[in-house]
């Protein structure tokens, strides 16, 4: 799963926190630190799996599969806000990216 913002959301540092609007949607969202640190890793489009990597690497002590429920249920947070999109990872093999099939 790929996971990349959308949206005309703008954000701002308040300590360790991320408070961020969206003009077009009229919502304000508040991140903690390690929503914030989310918000960081997905400036670009990233996979989920390399994302929990990412983040397993930096926080001590949290477990797999914690760290992927966790961050799952928060990115369907972001979802419904329409601060973020996810999209299936692209296909592999085939020609042209694309699976091949038998008629």
């Amino acid at each position: 799963m790929i996971v990349h913002k959308q949206g005309d959301w703008l954000a701002a540092k308040v300590g360790d926190e991320l408070v961020m609007m969206s003009a077009e949607k009229g919502n304000y969202i508040g991140l903690s630190e390690v929503g914030a640190r989310i918000w960081e890793l997905i400036e670009t489009p990233q996979e989920l799996d390399a994302l929990c990597t990412r983040l397993q690497d930096e926080y001590d002590g949290v477990t797999p599969e914690v760290c992927r429920a966790e961050v799952e249920s928060f990115l369907n947070e972001l979802v419904k806000h329409g601060a973020i999109a996810l999209d299936p990872p692209p296909l592999t093999g085939g020609l042209h990216g694309r699976d091949s099939y038998d008629a």
